[in-house]
């Protein structure tokens, strides 16, 4: 006794223009007890929730990443401030009367 054609070839011979299943599936049977649900787009919501999470979100990951850049910003902010007192006061009648015999 041979084998029935379903049993063989899942569902017998295809011929062009014959519906195989869904993309990916060759012809086999299809799979039951798989459930999928969808959403209309005009019922979805996109930015659910985004505003309070960005607020938590940022809190959360600037707390543990300020010492990563937040001494680099003080350190620089303290340099710039030096260079420009130090500038004006280089600049400044005081400062050229200091160094006047240096730039000779």
């Amino acid at each position: 006794m041979r084998p029935s054609q379903i049993l063989r070839a899942g569902g017998g011979e295809k011929k062009p223009g014959q519906y195989m299943g869904p993309w990916g599936a060759f012809g086999s049977l299809p799979q039951k007890g798989i459930v999928t649900y969808g959403l209309a787009q005009n019922r979805q919501n996109p930015l659910a929730g985004t505003f309070n999470a960005a607020v938590f979100n940022t809190f959360r990951r600037t707390r543990h990443q300020i010492l990563y850049w937040g001494l680099p910003l003080l350190i620089a902010y303290e340099t710039m401030q030096w260079a420009i007192e130090r500038n004006e006061y280089l600049n400044s009648k005081q400062g050229r009367a200091e160094f006047a015999d240096e730039e000779e």
